[in-house]
């Protein structure tokens, strides 16, 4: 019986979690290929995973990817079954495009819900089941882009008077709501396919211009992951806590500062996800 050994953490380990959230017609399609292809520089070790109604196929000019066509109804087991379809043929990188259709499609998890009975205490039976769809995108052996559409989303709001105006409040991505906390990387793409990164665990690309996804941008990604050691964030620390003593732990040892600061909305967040969670 061997001993267990202690090994240093390199990010060849990593698999990367990247998002891309674009409105329809924003390219997302597109550039998640390209993206795969820069990482993997073989066309045969990437598969799209389309619900679309073959959306992908506008591209097979490109070269010679796999895709999987997955029909309604969506629900979170059928995109599972996919995810290992994908692994088990060998693939290094899984496009999912889109992940919407599993939260707001025909047979996805609101409409699960929904058939329940619509009340809130459904989604007692809903949720373990997107959990363990999120979990097996989390867990993949693979790379896995995972595309989301955005729609517009509107604001309520009082004027002065009382009188209630909508309002346009930006874009919102169709998936439950914390999924980019998951992610390594989250490209939002405008409609003239320039993106930016809205969260980003690289370093690679915050804070810098707006810019277009190509091969390029995927050997960036690939080399990230395979050089040097990882790096936690306190942010990946704070969203790793399974308990609010560990929470506090962590928190109490983090010294003052802007940094601290800046992170007290996050360790809320958390300690709230994990107060639902033990009630």
């Amino acid at each position: 019986n061997k001993m267990m050994q202690l090994k240093k953490a390199t990010r060849k380990q990593v698999k990367l979690r990247l998002g891309m959230s674009a409105v329809a017609g924003g390219g997302k399609t597109m550039s998640a290929l390209l993206l795969a292809y820069g990482m993997t520089n073989d066309w045969s070790k990437i598969a799209v995973i389309d619900t679309e109604n073959g959306s992908a196929s506008l591209y097979s000019h490109l070269g010679e990817f796999n895709t999987i066509d997955l029909q309604a109804p969506f629900n979170p087991e059928r995109y599972i079954e996919a995810i290992k379809a994908c692994e088990d043929g060998g693939m290094e990188v899984i496009i999912i495009d889109s992940i919407t259709h599993e939260w707001d499609g025909k047979g996805g998890c609101l409409d699960i819900q929904n058939q329940a009975g619509g009340r809130y205490h459904h989604w007692a039976k809903v949720t373990p089941r997107h959990d363990a769809f999120i979990n097996s995108i989390l867990q993949s052996k693979c790379h896995i882009i995972s595309c989301v559409r955005r729609k517009q989303d509107y604001e309520m709001t009082k004027d002065s008077t009382g009188k209630v105006k909508v309002e346009k409040a930006g874009l919102k991505e169709i998936t439950r709501e914390g999924f980019e906390y998951e992610l390594t990387l989250n490209f939002n793409i405008e409609i003239n396919h320039h993106a930016t990164a809205s969260k980003d665990r690289t370093g690679l690309f915050m804070d810098k211009p707006d810019f277009i996804i190509s091969s390029d941008i995927g050997k960036q990604l690939i080399d990230w992951c395979n050089n040097g050691e990882v790096v936690k964030t306190l942010s990946d620390k704070i969203n790793e806590c399974l308990t609010i003593e560990e929470l506090s732990v962590l928190w109490a040892s983090i010294p003052k500062g802007t940094e601290k600061d800046n992170l007290i909305e996050l360790k809320d967040k958390r300690k709230n996800e994990l107060t639902i969670k033990t009630e």
